[in-house]
């Protein structure tokens, strides 16, 4: 007799529809998996059979071939116990065929208890485009999997109450759908920084338009403590950022039933010594840290520290917004559109240029560690954003600034004016502006034409450059309220650019 059971399966971070099917033939007794499993797929055969045992059911004693399909695809993660069990038990008679509109994921432990899974909402989601309406899940799985919506989600908590509910015996309440709404991670508030308004104000039009940040000063300026109180000035989520970043931080693992959803924007801070393959990816095609910054922020302190090969990863998802990996497991494109912020000493001791005359450094020395930061990454970064010692005064003001809250609210209001004016274009904001984009909404009268080329003469700025003064004055802006790009919007952008990198000056 031949059974199949409807499954769900990961293809890097989207999910897809994989069929588990049993026959069961005359012979001596084998369990075989076929259909391109891997190891974890393979060890699912001991799992199950200790399940069934476990649970007081018949093992068939006879030749078992279970074939996941489609055949050429390769399957990984423990995901597919659950199906393959069900396909056994139904092709075995213990079990009445199971309707084709339900989908079954799950990890098995020896007793029958189901373990969770990673990507329970990519899966859910690719049961939704393919049609399933019952999804059957690890409880620790189904708040995840229920944002996906239009489909019903049922938590299962082991083999004995799934079979109570399948034949009618005891139902399992479904998971109940919840509101999808962002918020914002409790994070450091901004009016707790002393001075540094100039970075302050640098920081908030990098939030409004999704533009990179890289910040230069001594030791103790205040540039790691400015960057990670970013997260908390940024826009609100929208319910498909919150979708898709969500996909990425479950195929990594990183999401549980405490925490099912990401709601705010991601903030990575990956250390010094991080691998270039775990920048951009890792050797089984899970997502790097530049996919796991994507709509958030990925924060590089001490940037010249980091080995030259993991900053240059950096390149092409700064321009595409997309990293493409390959390794032995195969290929995979990942989403990993990110703002930048990076923070470095002006030298390797760190005191270069400060009055106190401290540093050390030979000019040479100077130079040697400022180029470890190249120039076509140098060219990827909208701010360049000097961060001053702060003077005994400034430490001894008493009162506070402005708090994040205050921050956020004009940020909010730069960014809905972005969205009215790219509507469908699939352009979230004045950062990924495109070139016809760029034509249209950032026209020069002829006061700012001619201050743009004096600007372009002398700092010897690029194309993409250029451009990228362009997106910035469109953000400042906006946040000014005004609908053309003016002299003081487009001044404000180029000094934004005149940080002095010596060779790599862009």
């Amino acid at each position: 007799m031949v059974s199949k059971i409807r499954s769900l399966g990961l293809q890097g971070i989207g999910g897809c529809e994989v069929s588990v099917e049993c026959f069961l033939s005359g012979g001596l007794p084998r369990f075989d998996v076929v259909g391109l499993p891997d190891a974890a797929v393979k060890e699912a055969r001991e799992r199950v059979r200790a399940a069934i045992k476990s649970c007081g059911l018949s093992f068939p004693v006879s030749r078992l071939t279970v074939n996941l399909a489609p055949a050429d695809m390769k399957k990984a993660g423990t995901v597919y116990d659950l199906p393959v069990l069900l396909s056994i038990l139904t092709a075995a008679g213990e079990l009445r065929p199971l309707p084709d509109t339900a989908a079954f994921i799950g990890e098995l432990s020896l007793t029958g208890a189901l373990r969770p899974v990673r990507g329970a909402l990519p899966m859910a989601l690719a049961a939704v485009r393919a049609g399933v309406r019952e999804l059957y899940v690890p409880a620790e799985n189904a708040t995840e999997a229920a944002f996906a919506g239009e489909v019903t989600v049922y938590p299962v908590p082991d083999l004995p109450a799934l079979l109570e509910h399948l034949a009618g015996r005891r139902r399992i309440e479904p998971a109940p759908h919840m509101p999808l709404t962002a918020e914002h991670a409790p994070a450091a508030d901004f009016s707790e920084v002393k001075g540094q308004e100039n970075v302050k104000r640098a920081l908030e039009v990098a939030a409004a338009g999704g533009h990179n940040v890289l910040l230069c000063g001594p030791p103790g300026a205040g540039k790691s403590m400015l960057a990670r109180r970013l997260p908390g000035i940024l826009p609100d989520m929208t319910r498909g950022e919150m979708l898709r970043s969500t996909e990425i931080w479950s195929v990594a693992g990183l999401t549980d039933s405490a925490h099912p959803v990401l709601r705010a924007r991601p903030f990575r801070a990956p250390h010094h010594t991080t691998s270039a393959s775990a920048m951009a990816g890792g050797a089984q095609l899970q997502p790097g840290e530049v996919s796991l910054a994507h709509n958030g922020v990925l924060f590089l302190d001490e940037l010249p520290e980091f080995h030259r090969d993991v900053i240059e990863v950096l390149r092409q998802p700064l321009e595409d917004g997309t990293v493409t990996i390959a390794r032995a497991a195969g290929s995979a494109v990942y989403p990993s559109r990110f703002m930048l912020v990076a923070a470095m000493n002006p030298c390797r001791c760190g005191w270069y240029g400060h009055p106190s005359g401290r540093c050390r450094c030979s000019e040479q020395s100077v130079q040697k560690y400022r180029s470890k930061i190249s120039g076509p990454l140098l060219d990827r970064i909208d701010l360049l954003v000097e961060v001053p010692a702060l003077e005994y005064d400034e430490l001894a003001r008493r009162g506070s600034g402005e708090t994040s809250e205050q921050i956020r609210t004009r940020v909010n209001a730069a960014r809905t004016v972005q969205t009215r004016r790219f509507g469908n274009s699939g352009t979230t904001c004045n950062a990924r502006m495109t070139p016809r984009e760029l034509d249209e909404y950032c026209a020069l009268d002829e006061t700012c034409s001619t201050l743009m080329r004096q600007a372009f003469d002398a700092l010897g700025l690029t194309a993409r450059s250029h451009g990228r003064i362009l997106r910035v004055a469109r953000t400042i802006a906006d946040l000014d309220g005004a609908a053309r790009i003016g002299p003081r919007h487009l001044a404000e952008a180029v000094q934004y650019r005149t940080f002095d990198f010596g060779d790599n000056k862009p």
